[in-house]
């Protein structure tokens, strides 16, 4: 089919061109809007604290979103009057947006925890009645609605971390791009030794980022997609498209200079086009494991992992053989420095000594990848808060003020909604509550506990459950009982509310150990209780994450080994190669551990540990680079195959396979390399994380693997490479007949 392909290409190369130029004028205009329309977050799914984020809006009437905004003077405190107007003057404005619901502050409150110790530093919230992704976005209208007067004035919280995550996004892939780019030229004018072929496959990397933006963009008017897709797209737009650009104008040289031009493209096609079918229906494989997440981040990149590979595979398809046919003998000009096709000695030279000793190099490269592997086993998996914004970042210097003034979980409050089928204020239940708060409030993670329980002091149980049960509740307990009603009861008083502040972080050991021990022992009576806040969020989503990604790991793994064996009509040599997959993979897992967890190398790579692994990474990590390091197994292997169907001899098929193959999936492993590198160089963690780890397993198949690993055990296996049983087609068969196996 590749064969008819390519001829057909060859006749219609001008329309072929024409349609390209068509689809890139159509994708222009819309490419660029595509930021505007992608996501914060990792978006919603029926967890435990979503479910209480629900009740609290539906029977409390307190909104899912708010923003928070940071006061502070270095000569006033809050109980001057000149700091009560300041306050009311920065907000004022903010009336004026239609989203805004209300703001709290401690003046209209007088909530004193509110104030800082010195009292020079106050926070308010602006509560919104929107849903979070349109909360992020107004975040700047806020920032430029405030009136700043005498009042040092940051928004913080956790929308306003999400809305600087998105720019500090944007930040880091035109950082990317700008360091990646004239790096990746001049690679490939050292690969290719000319201009012209040197510059094909760059373009052609920049055609699959502007038509996957501008389809993102439009798949983004039906569903939500996560702003990281912007990172993804670039990320396999750029390398993926110059990867198969370069193996098919590789080729193409390669076959000109034996062949005419017509010929050239066409055995281009039914080659190395065959090879990029695969290597591209594995990369997708992986990338589709993310689709069956349950959270809209993961499934986003997912769509936009798939759709730009897709692309670069079309184009690799059609384009590119449509340009090489046009261009002919000519795609040699403007050569830097005389040119020829490479003849690899040395990948020969290294795969003959690998092969007289197998034994001796498969051993110690197996154990010293478990090696790597190895600070895998001690991971700890957590989700980054505002850590994972740049240190300039107005969300995080104002949550680290707080922070420092008010204690870590000041503004990471651990929420317990509980809700009865009877009533939350009757006597068995105001009791379990009055237990669970007093438990609470002796526990020395926690800072304090606000509920209807703790609004006086010296009060006994029993007075609390008279006082609540009493049919003059309103006139007989006061204001301070009536401020708790309306602030922690619903109005029918199916539901009721305990904020637990806990002294650590969000993501701090003792955070997370609270939110197990009250998830543990909730209160009794006949109450059922959700937790929501940051922490209970992030450990939710945590684990609903790893719950789904065994049973993805299992699909992606099997599907990956059919698609192989359609390949190679082998047993042996999927499986194979799946193993050695997830080999590179688990020695990235452990680098990640054992750099971003332990912290080793962080001055150099410019970050903090936070002393976890960030939970996305390595599921993100897996998915993409299953797929991408399979291209090198897919390119060579490729290659082996077709000396062995040539000469029915192993080694020398392995030994030629990789003189052939060599030189082009070094300077494409290179590529990929780079490209992961300069994300590598941003300022958020994750991207940083996800760079760094890409470019290390890529660094591991395409050297290690698949220079000793690979060549090693072939010759261990030897004949049993290519076996398979009849029923499933039978193994692979040398045209030329056998000349002598080893």
């Amino acid at each position: 089919m590749l064969d008819s392909l390519g001829v057909w290409v060859v006749r219609a190369k001008w329309l072929v061109i024409a349609f390209w130029i068509v689809v890139l004028l159509v994708s222009l205009p819309f490419a660029p809007r595509a930021t505007s329309a992608l996501r914060s977050g990792f978006g919603d799914a029926d967890t435990e604290s979503r479910q209480a984020l629900r009740l609290m809006a539906e029977r409390l009437d307190i909104a899912e979103t708010s923003v928070t905004l940071v006061f502070s003077s270095d000569e006033l405190t809050v109980a001057d009057p000149r700091y009560a107007l300041a306050v009311e003057r920065a907000t004022a404005p903010l009336a004026r947006i239609p989203a805004v619901d209300r703001i709290v502050t401690y003046h209209n409150t007088l909530n004193e925890h509110m104030v800082s110790p010195d009292g020079r530093m106050t926070y308010a919230f602006v509560s919104l009645d929107v849903d979070i992704d349109s909360a992020v976005e107004l975040v700047s209208e806020i920032r430029s609605g405030l009136r700043r007067s005498e009042l040092d004035v940051w928004v913080t919280g956790g929308i306003a971390i999400f809305a600087d995550l998105n720019e500090a996004s944007e930040s880091d892939l035109r950082r990317a791009e700008i360091i990646t780019l004239p790096i990746l030229l001049i690679v490939l004018l050292i690969v290719f030794r000319g201009v012209l072929a040197a510059a094909l496959p760059l373009a052609m990397g920049g055609l699959s980022i502007i038509v996957t933006l501008a389809l993102v963009y439009g798949l983004a008017q039906f569903t939500d997609m996560s702003i990281f897709v912007l990172n993804i797209a670039s990320f396999l737009g750029l390398g993926m498209a110059v990867d198969y650009a370069l193996l098919m104008v590789s080729r193409y040289r390669e076959e000109l200079e034996q062949r005419g031009v017509a010929d050239a493209v066409r055995v281009t096609m039914a080659t190395a086009g065959k090879a990029i079918v695969f290597s591209a229906g594995t990369s997708m494989i992986g990338l589709s494991g993310l689709l069956m997440f349950k959270f809209m981040m993961l499934r986003s990149l997912g769509v936009g992992g798939i759709t730009v590979i897709f692309f670069s595979l079309l184009i690799a398809l059609t384009l590119i053989p449509a340009l090489l046919a046009v261009l002919g003998t000519k795609v040699n000009a403007l050569s830097v420095w005389p040119h020829g096709v490479a003849t690899g000695r040395f990948w020969h030279r290294l795969s003959r000594w690998v092969m007289r000793h197998p034994v001796a190099v498969a051993v110690p490269v197996t154990v010293g990848l478990l090696v790597l592997g190895a600070p895998f086993l001690n991971v700890k998996l957590g989700s980054p808060w505002a850590s994972i914004l740049p240190d300039e970042s107005e969300a995080k210097v104002g949550w680290d003020l707080v922070a420092e003034e008010f204690g870590a979980g000041e503004l990471a409050q651990i929420v317990a909604v509980t809700t009865s089928p009877t009533s939350t204020l009757s006597p068995e239940n105001v009791g379990a509550a009055f237990d669970f708060v007093e438990r609470l409030a002796a526990d020395a993670r926690v800072a304090r506990v606000d509920s209807i329980v703790s609004t006086q002091q010296d009060v006994s149980r029993e007075q609390l459950q008279m006082l609540y049960a009493s049919p003059s509740l309103e006139t007989l307990g006061g204001p301070l009982v009536a401020k708790a009603l309306d602030g922690f009861v619903s109005d029918d008083r199916s539901a009721n509310m305990i904020r637990v502040v806990p002294k650590g972080a969000p993501v701090s050991d003792d955070a997370r150990t609270l939110v197990d021990d009250i998830r543990d022992a909730p209160p009794g009576g006949d109450l059922t209780t959700y937790l929501t806040g940051s922490t209970p969020d992030l450990q939710d989503t945590v684990d609903r994450m790893y719950s789904d990604f065994p049973k993805i790991v299992v699909y992606v793994a099997v599907v990956t080994y059919v698609a192989l064996f359609l390949l190679f009509r082998s047993v042996l040599l999927p499986l194979k190669a799946v193993v050695l997959n997830v080999m590179s993979i688990l020695a990235s897992f452990g680098a990640l551990v054992f750099v971003f967890q332990q912290g080793h190398f962080q001055s150099i790579l410019g970050f903090t540990s936070e002393g976890f692994t960030e939970a996305s990474v390595p599921i993100l990590l897996f998915s993409i680079v299953f797929g991408l390091s399979m291209d090198y197994e897919v390119f060579l292997l490729s290659r082996v195959k077709e000396e062995y169907e040539a000469n029915g001899n192993n080694a020398d098929a392995v030994a030629i396979g990789m003189e052939r193959s060599g030189r082009i999936i070094t300077s494409a492993a290179l590529v990929l390399i780079l490209v992961s590198a300069g994300f590598a160089s941003g300022d958020i963690l994750i991207v940083k994380a996800l760079g760094f780890g890409t470019a290390l397993a890529i660094f591991i198949d395409s050297t290690i693997v698949r220079a000793l690993l690979v060549p090693a055990l072939m010759r261990l296996f030897s004949a049993a490479n290519w076996w398979a049983p009849g029923f499933l087609g039978g193994g692979i068969k040398p045209r030329a007949g056998p000349a002598g196996r080893s």
